[in-house]
């Protein structure tokens, strides 16, 4: 009997699990994009003009958006408050957040019936429109991520001149960063008070735009947990503990922020009858709270703060709760009122998930080719010194 022996510095010895899973995304990403653009939207999604907005928007464009926020908000922390000691951590938050508007940009072009119009809100201006201002506002944070992340390029090609150019605009740049995260993030939550009467009670309210706001900034520091943990284990690298375990405290301070003010909304409202209604929305919406409420005992504890794992399933949680609450209000909370049941087709799942891998890679990439992580790129640079040092005393 002959037994089929496979190279092992073949093509199939680098093939691992995930290298697997990420090849079967982006090949059922390609099909669904052919199907969405030679055929249609009809063809590659369950939308319909009774149900115009599902996945796309409610998690590719509103929560992408949100989980883009560590961006803007460790940007603040390091060049507005000056606090220095978050810089290690700033340029990988800075990466995620611009790589997540791109590809909110790339999945919006799946969304609109005529994506080679995703030109005009900035030519032809509507000021009177909610969706002409978080337009701009995308368009200009877009550029201005670009530009905050480009010290890294310039490093890496060692363009000395940029660079001293960046460094004399970058404190202006760094707060019309945050000045036009701070306007979207708001601004995607007034979209909602548009449709009073399509929006459940469980979820319209006057205070949204807040919501979205403190939510953002709640998320984003969890997302730079998140990412932090899978840097260390992609790059084996040493996870900036004592950081993460002081982002830990002011994610507390964030979410319990948040999560009274839901419950302080609700009681003003007079809405907590609504919640002894049998109805699915009912459910999602205590899933929702639950996830918010779920990891604040936790992130509160020295214990937690102190143990990476534990920290990272409490910064999971909050993502999860914030997905959830984004989907409730873009899809759960207008299911009914639309009059129609909406459940994705799988071909609009594969495009989210391609995009959500692609994500990943370009962020690996990224970081295998640019110094990314600055603190271990200073720490070489510090030893190479020392050494030379070193070896001039000794000739």
């Amino acid at each position: 009997m002959t037994t089929l022996t496979l190279p092992r510095n073949g093509f199939f010895a680098r093939l691992t699990f995930w290298k697997v899973v990420f090849w079967a995304l982006m090949a059922a990403g390609l099909y669904a994009t052919f199907v969405r653009f030679y055929y249609g939207l009809g063809a590659v999604s369950n939308l319909s003009d009774a149900f115009p907005w599902g996945i796309w928007i409610g998690f590719d464009v509103l929560c992408g958006v949100g989980l883009a926020a560590g961006g803007f908000t460790l940007v603040a922390v390091v060049h507005i408050f000056n606090i220095e000691r978050y810089k290690p951590i700033l340029r990988p938050a800075v990466l995620t957040a611009f790589l997540g508007y791109l590809l909110v940009i790339f999945a919006l072009m799946f969304d609109l019936g005529r994506p080679d119009r995703i030109w005009h809100p900035l030519i032809m201006w509507n000021p009177h429109s909610v969706m002409f201002e978080v337009g701009w506002c995308v368009t200009l944070y877009t550029t201005v991520l670009f530009l905050e992340f480009s010290p890294a390029v310039f490093e890496k090609l060692h363009w000395k001149a940029p660079l001293k150019a960046f460094r004399m605009i970058s404190v202006p740049l760094m707060i019309a960063g945050v000045i036009l995260s701070t306007l979207h993030q708001s601004s995607l939550g007034s979209l909602f008070l548009l449709v009073p009467h399509k929006l459940d009670k469980l979820w319209y309210t006057p205070y949204q735009p807040i919501f979205f706001y403190v939510s953002a900034i709640g998320v984003g520091l969890a997302m730079t947990i998140f990412e932090s943990w899978h840097s260390s284990k992609a790059f084996k690298r040493q996870l900036e503990a004592p950081l993460l375990a002081s982002l830990a405290s002011v994610l507390a301070v964030v979410q319990t922020t948040y999560f009274a003010m839901r419950l302080m909304d609700l009681q003003n409202r007079h809405a907590w009858g609504l919640l002894t209604d049998n109805r699915p929305e009912t459910a999602l919406f205590l899933l929702e709270l639950a996830l918010i409420a779920l990891p604040l005992p936790f992130l509160f504890q020295k214990r937690v703060q102190s143990n990476p794992r534990l920290l990272y399933w409490a910064a999971l949680c909050v993502i999860f709760g914030f997905i959830t609450n984004r989907l409730n209000v873009s899809v759960t909370g207008i299911e009914r009122a639309s009059g129609v049941a909406y459940i994705p087709k799988w071909t609009e799942v594969a495009v989210t998930m391609a995009i959500i891998a692609l994500g990943f890679a370009l962020f690996r990439l990224a970081a295998r080719h640019l110094p990314v992580f600055e603190e271990e790129e200073d720490k070489e640079e510090t030893k190479a010194y020392s050494q030379n040092r070193i070896g001039l005393k000794v000739a």
